[in-house]
């Protein structure tokens, strides 16, 4: 089922198709068979073609990709991007992700560069470009997963399991359960079943067509049940071939199991014959469903998205979960670990080892952390996807197509045996040192260089929360006012995904420790500190990018000192009247404090007043129509804003 989804790219490869080169006729019936995905006859027909069009050697060699035959569609690639024709940003593209599926990453990474510079905002090239330097690390196999490879897969298709109570549900095109006698075209393997089978260790037994009745006469799963195994989604086929194409796309169905009996199918109120959605996945009370679609709106390919149902049973409007998790590929098979909030999910668009990769990230309401590639074993040059696993116990099942398996795609039991490593969840409250809580509170979290990593003000239960790294070191300030500051630090390593710091907050400040405190502000503290003046072009008040560097300090300063009162002193040189220059430096003075408003905490803390030419600091002086004879250097000098610590 994963690959009706990859065969999005492959329309798009249709497209390119149309070009002014005349088609053989052997290149026509090709484009036929790959349109519906008989790939293995699409091949034959292209290479018993003369001569093919660009377009052409572009469909045989996502044909060969799509069959897995990777040495042969490398082989097409290759010729194609030397050839002295037009080529596309998408070419590099698939080239470079045939070059990860052979294994070859650093061919893979050369024309990953060419497409960077034809598409440079492509957010595949994000994730491309950070995480790019940690593919060491993902190819090496520390101990995180302990893998084992089914008893009882078969040369068919076997994947895509989910839980049904205390058993395993999965698809596979085994044997021909169907009253119909056609195969499917990409593989010529019967279309697929829902099978049930009960664990036993690691293994699955022996297994058994799940429900009759819930398998239709072609496409069935995977599938996703509520815990109590009454209700389940399950991707479908439409069952109505379109006249002008015959391409069957895919929908989810639900049922509803009530006495003694699965019901009729249920449509998806999203299903619809111009995209496909499918591959869903339930959270235990059956009212929140993530699922793939390919439907208008979205960031290409294939994109996850989540839905709810209201208090009236009704699906309210899809939630496309965003570029931090979609890209212009495909992202597929999404699976929610509720215990710790963990989305795992399937993508191609991400960095990975070549085909498709399995991707973790730790979630936060509707925030989401950092997404990791799971690395090797799990995750190899191959197909690797539709992971699930208990939360509990860390152990669960994936499907690959990898070398050493029964043939096409197989399950695999795997043992996350340092738990899900998704970063960590950073929760804790800020209180006084009788344990109170002290609500609006606004906490900062440093990483061990000291570098800002996020703030946030809490609610009325003084609770936050952040989204952090595994195995780093991090250091929480809280800060409230007629409060000392309060920090802790904490330390992310170990199997806990939730780990709990709260900040304790001093006694409020007496007046003899403000008074104390005073002792050390002004311009002395500035010199301290180093703050550097800022400075502005001739009749300008815009805040250059040399400004923003001293300007940042300012806000670093501010925020690691929350009663911090600061005012900017902004002037102009002496050209132009007076009345002009002492608007012209209130401006400045306005430009540069709204610059750190916007970034610290209680921005009131932060004032402007302009000075306009009053305050040169050279003989740079107009009087009346005598013109300065000072260089612009000079002149550049008094046009400035300076900093004034009033308060610490």
């Amino acid at each position: 089922m994963k690959k009706l989804f990859i065969a999005i790219i492959l329309f798009l490869g249709v497209c390119y198709n149309s070009t002014a080169q005349k088609k053989s006729n052997k290149e026509l019936q090709g484009d036929k068979y790959a349109f519906v995905y008989s790939f293995d006859k699409a091949i034959e027909a292209y290479t018993h073609s003369k001569k093919l069009t660009i377009g052409g050697q572009r469909m045989l060699a996502m044909s060969y990709h799509n069959i897995n035959l990777n040495n042969q569609s490398e082989s097409i690639y290759a010729k194609l991007i030397k050839s002295d024709t037009t080529i596309l940003a998408i070419d590099y593209y698939n080239y470079s992700m045939v070059l990860r599926a052979n294994g070859k990453y650093a061919d893979a990474n050369k024309e990953m560069d060419k497409f960077k510079e034809l598409k440079p905002f492509d957010l595949r090239l994000k994730s491309h470009a950070s995480n790019n330097n940690g593919l060491t690390n993902l190819l090496i196999d520390d101990g995180k997963y302990q893998i084992e490879h089914l008893n009882l897969n078969t040369d068919a298709e076997d994947f895509g399991t989910s839980y049904y109570k205390d058993k395993i549900i999965f698809s596979s095109s085994r044997t021909k359960t169907k009253t119909n006698e056609k195969n499917y075209n990409w593989n010529g393997k019967p279309f697929l079943d829902m099978y049930i089978s009960e664990m036993d260790g690691n293994q699955l037994m022996p297994p058994t067509v799940f429900d009759k009745s819930l398998n239709s006469k072609m496409h069935d799963g995977t599938a996703s049940f509520n815990k109590e195994g009454t209700f389940v989604a399950f991707t479908c086929n439409d069952h109505i071939e379109k006249k002008k194409d015959n391409v069957v796309g895919l929908q989810i169905c639900f049922s509803t199991y009530k006495d003694g009996k699965w019901s009729a199918h249920e449509q998806f109120p999203l299903n619809n014959q111009a995209y496909s959605v499918g591959h869903p996945f339930l959270t235990a009370d059956g009212n929140t469903m993530y699922f793939t679609s390919d439907m208008p709106g979205g960031y290409g390919g294939a994109d996850i998205y989540k839905i709810k149902k209201g208090e009236d049973g009704v699906w309210n409007k899809q939630e496309n979960l965003g570029n931090k998790i979609n890209t212009e590929g495909l992202e597929m098979f999404p699976f929610f670990e509720e215990n710790n909030g963990i989305l795992l999910f399937t993508s191609d668009g991400h960095f990975g080892l070549g085909g498709l990769d399995i991707f973790m990230v730790a979630t936060n309401g509707s925030a989401y952390g950092r997404v990791y590639n799971a690395g090797v074993p799990l995750n190899t040059q191959y197909d690797d996807f539709a992971v699930i696993v208990n939360g509990t116990t860390n152990k669960g099942y994936f499907s690959s197509n990898r070398f050493g398996g029964s043939g096409d795609d197989d399950i695999y039991s795997v043992d996350f045996l340092k738990g899900l490593n998704a970063g960590k969840k950073l929760i804790g409250i800020a209180k006084d040192k009788y344990g109170n809580a002290i609500s609006k509170t606004f906490i900062k979290l440093f990483d061990g260089k000291g570098n800002l990593v996020d703030t946030l003000t809490t609610g009325d239960d003084a609770a936050y929360s952040f989204l952090v790294d595994s195995d780093k070191n991090y250091k929480l300030v809280g800060s409230k006012e007629k409060y000392n500051d309060g920090d802790t630090l904490v330390n992310t390593s170990g199997k806990e995904f939730i780990i709990k710091a709260d900040v304790t907050l001093r006694v409020p400040i007496k007046k003899e420790e403000i008074i104390a405190q005073q002792i050390v502000i002004g311009a002395d503290l500035g010199k301290i500190l180093e703050l550097n003046s800022i400075y502005f072009d001739l009749n300008k008040f815009k805040i250059r990018p040399d400004a923003e560097i001293e300007l940042d300090k300012i806000v670093k300063i501010m925020n690691e000192y929350p009663t911090m009162v600061v005012e900017l002193g902004s002037h102009t040189d002496c050209r132009n009247t007076k009345k002009y220059n002492q608007k012209l430096s209130e401006k400045r003075a306005k430009s540069s404090a709204e610059y750190i408003k916007q970034k610290i905490y209680k921005p009131g803390r932060v004032y402007g007043r302009g000075y306009g030419e009053t305050k040169l600091i050279n003989g740079c002086a107009c009087e009346g129509k005598v013109v300065s004879k000072c260089s612009d250097d000079e002149h550049q000098k008094n046009r400035r804003t300076e900093f004034i610590i009033v308060q610490k």
